[in-house]
């Protein structure tokens, strides 16, 4: 009796932890991407003073506690403001010049500039290739015969393209279940199968392990083939016709 029930509740507890395991991991992806947000965008406030904005610690009003959560959707809101002013700028002649002269400061600043300069790159090859990381290919990797889901990010038309003396392109092939990370390697065009699934249903089948595949619809059968006519036999001449 005992093992019985002991078997039922496990059962139901595990059934209950695959149905509620997405939402918990789903909340607290949410809490993490808002708790880092808010750690950047809070200190657009700290022109105003900290007793205000922060809870009290120790003693009484002293600012030592964490953000008010309406101060910190305050921030969020003032720093989303903040770069559509800046995109607003950037389409006109002064915006344009102020891009320009904080990019050669920022240039000139030591080892900054390392930084800078680099998800600059980063970011202007993403910007300018339409294509990056929105086309998904199957390629073979890491061998022959073995394929892999990749996005595809760019064409290489440089030194790679010069001595490989053909048609190569950048593919990220991205590990499971973390894609954060992966592998880059270029492979030739004609070797690269594109794929119709989108790269938002590509992430969750690499993120699933397989399990979660994206729909395709299958090609109707083909009809089967109609059978052969089948040829008439000569007719027999009947009893006594044609004798002399």
């Amino acid at each position: 009796m005992s093992k019985s029930l002991l078997s039922r509740w496990r059962s139901c507890f595990l059934t209950g932890l695959a149905v509620a395991l997405p939402a918990l991991l789903t909340l607290a992806a949410v809490k993490w991407l808002i708790g880092t947000i808010s750690s950047i965008t809070d200190l657009l406030l700290f022109f105003l003073p900290r007793n205000l904005t922060h809870e009290s610690l120790i003693n009484a009003n002293d600012g030592r506690g964490d953000m008010y959560w309406y101060w910190s959707f305050v921030a969020l809101a003032l720093a989303i403001f903040l770069i559509s002013l800046v995109g607003v700028l950037a389409r006109y002649y002064i915006g344009k010049k102020i891009i320009d002269w904080t990019d050669r400061v920022m240039m000139r600043v030591p080892l900054l500039n390392k930084f800078y300069g680099a998800i600059k790159q980063v970011n202007d090859a993403f910007a300018g290739n339409k294509h990056s990381f929105k086309t998904v290919v199957l390629v073979e990797f890491p061998r022959e015969g073995i394929y892999s889901i990749g996005f595809l990010t760019s064409e290489q038309r440089d030194e790679v393209q010069q001595k490989t003396r053909q048609p190569v392109v950048c593919v990220f092939v991205p590990t499971t279940p973390n894609p954060t990370s992966g592998f880059l390697i270029l492979v030739p065009e004609q070797k690269v199968t594109p794929l119709e699934m989108s790269v938002t249903d590509a992430i969750k089948y690499i993120v699933s392990l397989g399990s979660v595949s994206p729909e395709f619809p299958r090609p109707a059968p083909l009809p089967a083939p109609l059978p052969a006519p089948v040829a008439a036999r000569p007719s027999l001449p009947a009893d006594g016709a044609g004798s002399a």
